[in-house]
């Protein structure tokens, strides 16, 4: 966004209608509010010491009231009234547009029940930590039970009359809709187990160069490289680590965790590049429009679009390793050259780890959760059933049963957080992300500028299509906008089936 759009977005074609400016100021506050609690919550899962707790919890319980007293005010309703038919701008009708649609959420949930929930959330996430690394679900099982008869009275406040997992979905990607969604995730799971099935049966075995363990030192001076190359701005970012890889931020300062594996390298590389693709969004989001929504990310479906386009159609891409391998000798002494280091890193293998899986096999975990936690918001599966039914749709899905429940059912921190309906969003973002590949590729020579290290028109294209609108247009109609066509899963599979056909010589 430039600075007269930002202005604009601001102030519309001449002064905008008189209630704006104050209700503009309005909203950047509650913007401000948001991003403090997610400060926090960084805090809480990277820096703060583990008696911290307590106090953290209530900070946030704070925070998430008074955020929701900003979003429910009485001025806010008023002001949204008046602006219904007023003469605004493009811009200034999609900033109305979407805190109308959160503040209509926001003002059914009573005051009390966003305090618990933030409460119950930050007191939850030690507990699950504790509980992940004694592989013990028992140790979650009350808490987890706690976390989903909130989200359950959260979603009936909102609106009981609807699918309670529907209304929880529409959190992370109100735009899309469920049934969107389950037709996606329903074509994924159609297709692709032919061709894992198919993968499994080929006679071809990819190169497998990484031996041994590697110092942690060394794979973060991998991963620093890799940042480094990929153009991660340092004067606004960092990198830390935590139990589970993720991203906090705005456009002034997005900061990346992610953990490291001492016999797998790969797993640290591709989770710091995935989270590289969140903090990139991020930080290619208007300054100038910062606190209201045309300064803000849309939502899960295309953030996530963002991670899996760098990690997979950058980071596991011949080029890529073209252009990285000397790093890996230098760091992690592997002498490897780029098509083998491109095999490992495309290997296809089942396994019980989401965040570890392959392209391939990383749809059906996400079936699997998805299938889950629907069930389980909807009631028709009790919390103490959840190891034994993860358990049973891992073999199912997968061909394996997890050895404990920390490779199992507590693998992943999204319950902890009370975000139930975030999973979909995952193979949503994946599907998108082959959308805007295809796209691209037909205005620049992708594999070319990954070979060269030349990624600032990669930079450009995406904040060119994606990053500068923010959240001017809803999702289906940012999709359109940047690719030229509805969000469709054919790139995705057809992109697979080229790739994994040649490497597997199908």
């Amino acid at each position: 966004m430039t600075a007269d759009d930002a202005a604009t977005a601001t102030a519309g074609d001449g002064d905008p209608p008189e209630p704006y400016g104050e209700f503009l100021d309005h909203v950047k506050r509650l913007t401000y509010v948001g991003d403090a609690r997610q400060l926090l919550n960084w805090d809480q899962q990277v820096m703060m010491p583990e008696g911290g707790t307590p106090a953290r919890a209530k900070q946030q319980s704070a925070l998430s009231t008074l955020g929701h007293e900003l979003l429910t005010d009485d001025d806010l309703a008023a002001w949204l009234d008046d602006l219904a038919d007023a003469d605004l701008s493009p811009q200034q009708q999609a900033v109305v547009r979407e805190i109308r649609r959160k503040h209509e959420r926001a003002v059914s949930v009573p005051d009390d029940l966003v305090s618990r929930i933030s409460e119950a959330t930050s007191n939850a996430l030690p507990v699950w930590e504790q509980a992940r690394e004694d592989a013990d679900f028992d140790a979650f099982e009350d808490t987890l039970d706690e976390l989903v008869a909130l989200k359950r009275e959260y979603a009936a406040a909102i609106d009981p009359d609807r699918d309670p997992y529907a209304v929880l979905f529409e959190e992370y990607e109100p735009y899309l809709g469920l049934d969107v969604a389950e037709r996606i995730l329903d074509e994924l799971a159609a297709q692709l187990p032919d061709l894992i099935d198919d993968i499994a049966a080929s006679e071809v075995t990819l190169a497998a160069p990484f031996e041994g363990t590697y110092e942690e030192s060394d794979q973060r001076a991998l991963v620093e490289d890799a940042l480094d190359v990929l153009g991660y701005d340092w004067t606004r970012g960092r990198l830390d680590t935590s139990t589970h890889p993720f991203t906090s931020g705005t456009q002034f300062d997005a900061r990346i965790t992610t953990r490291f594996t001492p016999d797998d390298p790969l797993d640290g590389l591709g989770s710091t590049i995935h989270e590289f693709g969140h903090a990139t969004y991020e930080l290619g989001l208007p300054r100038e429009a910062y606190g209201t929504p045309l300064g803000g990310s849309r939502d899960l479906a295309v953030h996530e679009s963002q991670s899996r386009f760098w990690e997979n159609h950058v980071g596991r891409s011949p080029a890529f390793w073209e252009l990285f391998a000397p790093h890996v000798a230098d760091h992690l002494g592997v002498q490897a050259d780029p098509g083998a280091l491109y095999e490992a890193t495309n290997r296809v293998s089942p396994g019980p780890i989401r965040v570890e899986a392959d392209e391939l096999t990383y749809h059906l975990h996400i079936a699997l959760r998805f299938e889950i936690e629907r069930d389980l918001v909807r009631g028709d599966l009790d919390v103490a059933e959840v190891p034994a039914v993860w358990n049973e749709k891992m073999d199912e899905y997968l061909g394996l049963r997890p050895e404990d429940d920390a490779a199992g059912c507590l693998q992943d921190i999204h319950w902890s957080n009370g975000a139930f309906g975030y999973f979909p969003t995952y193979s949503l973002g994946s599907v998108l992300a082959a959308q805007l590949a295809a796209a691209m590729q037909e205005d620049l020579p992708l594999s070319e500028h990954v070979r060269d290290g030349e990624f600032d028109p990669v930079h450009d294209w995406l904040t060119e299509r994606v990053h500068r609108h923010g959240c001017r247009y809803t999702t289906p109609d940012l999709v359109r906008e940047a690719t030229g066509e509805a969000l469709t899963a054919d790139h995705f599979l057809a992109y697979v089936t080229d790739k994994y056909g040649a490497l597997y010589d199908l």
